[in-house]
């Protein structure tokens, strides 16, 4: 499988091997076509504010204030290519054109802030049709507005989730048009970097995974045949995009469950996307089933990065429990990764970007119209 299928656009002219340059959190990024200012994005976080998948003012704003806030990469949240690979009812979503004139709003006003606007695509599987986290987060019935989920198996996520339908091949080939379509809609809506999510017992991550994959038919089994539907789905999207558009795909490193998927298969995982024109891994971890046991500390998830970065000579993203600069710093000058993306700290602080510029001595780029306030004082 080492190879790119006939028709599928590869890193071609645009590959690079990523040996330890002497870089650190305010270098530039260049992958593809695209210029990131610097090496800090904005991880996709769920507002679970949409009604029927639209955005809205709340999303401009917050996702604007980052990159007003200094962010190089501004992504948005998990969007669905269907609607019913929505987590719940408030989930982002872009399953037909009508979606893409609010998210082109958002990414006008992104890229006028200087940031690189990007989008992260998504199908919930089985963890779909759940209420929004601050209603309890369980399972929707269908008297309540919940609908039927897909998975690689009827395997449920928890005991409280309902099992899901076993995609058949009709179901399987209409995923990948659905991404495929989404990935369309949104580079016509201006963004400037696609996002695979194939992480956090979502559809894709359940058939990477033999733990909710249980499947005896070429999608399932062996590794190769477990990896066989996000391939395809990089492959398709992968064609449909330019050679300057940059396509990241983000992986659960590892189930944290014995058994299941882990970091050695997720090196094998990394050489086949890239070897499909994939340029970087966005590199999570759990999540697929509720039992887990995650040793969750600071930066517990940055030797992922930098395992797949070293084996698989693919570029990384790092992310989980970073909340300094300077760690972030540390994390891009040990080649550790060449991303990091920042969640909770951006939520705290939507100006952390520029807070890491005065603390690793550059000059802040503030938005022009903050004026006086932000000029350094002459004495």
């Amino acid at each position: 499988m080492s190879s790119s299928p006939e028709g599928v656009t590869g890193n071609s002219h645009f590959q690079v091997e990523v040996e330890c340059e002497a870089v650190d959190l305010l270098t530039p990024l260049t992958i593809r076509g695209v210029t990131l200012p610097n090496r800090i994005g904005m991880s996709p976080m769920c507002q679970y504010s949409s009604e029927e998948g639209f955005a809205n003012d709340w999303h401009l704003v917050h996702l604007g204030s980052r990159a007003a806030g200094g962010a190089g990469l501004v992504m948005v949240e998990a969007t669905a290519v269907e609607r019913d690979g929505r987590i719940t009812p408030g989930d982002m979503g872009l399953w037909s054109d009508a979606h893409a004139e609010p998210l082109a709003r958002i990414a006008r006003f992104l890229e006028g802030q200087g940031a690189v606007p990007a989008i992260q695509l998504a199908h919930a599987g089985r963890k779909a049709s759940c209420d929004v986290p601050w209603k309890g987060g369980k399972p929707l019935l269908a008297e309540h507005g919940g609908w039927a989920v897909i998975g690689p198996s009827a395997v449920p996520f928890s005991t409280e989730s309902p099992a899901p339908v076993p995609l058949d091949a009709e179901g399987i080939e209409r995923v990948k048009r659905s991404f495929v379509s989404a990935a369309e809609r949104a580079v016509r809506s201006g963004f400037r970097v696609i996002e695979i999510h194939a992480a956090h017992g979502y559809l894709l991550h359940s058939f990477l995974s033999p733990l909710s994959n249980h499947r005896i038919d070429r999608y399932g089994g062996n590794l190769e045949n477990r990896m066989r539907l996000l391939l395809e789905v990089a492959e398709a999207v992968r064609r449909v995009l330019s050679d300057g558009t940059p396509l990241f795909v983000r992986i659960s490193a590892t189930d944290w469950v014995e058994g299941g998927w882990n970091i050695e298969q997720s090196v094998v995982l990394a050489r086949e996307l890239k070897a499909r024109g994939v340029d970087l891994i966005d590199c999570s971890s759990g999540a697929l089933v509720p039992v887990a046991k995650i040793p969750v500390e600071k930066h517990y998830q940055v030797p992922f990065a930098a395992r797949i970065r070293r084996d698989a000579h693919l570029r990384t993203a790092a992310v989980g429990l970073i909340t300094s600069p300077l760690e972030a710093n540390e994390i891009i000058a040990r080649c550790d990764a060449d991303l990091v993306l920042i969640g909770r700290e951006l939520l705290r602080d939507p100006y952390w970007a520029h807070r890491a510029s005065h603390e690793l001595e550059s000059d802040p780029r503030w938005p022009t119209q903050y004026g006086y306030a932000v000029r350094r004082r002459v004495r």
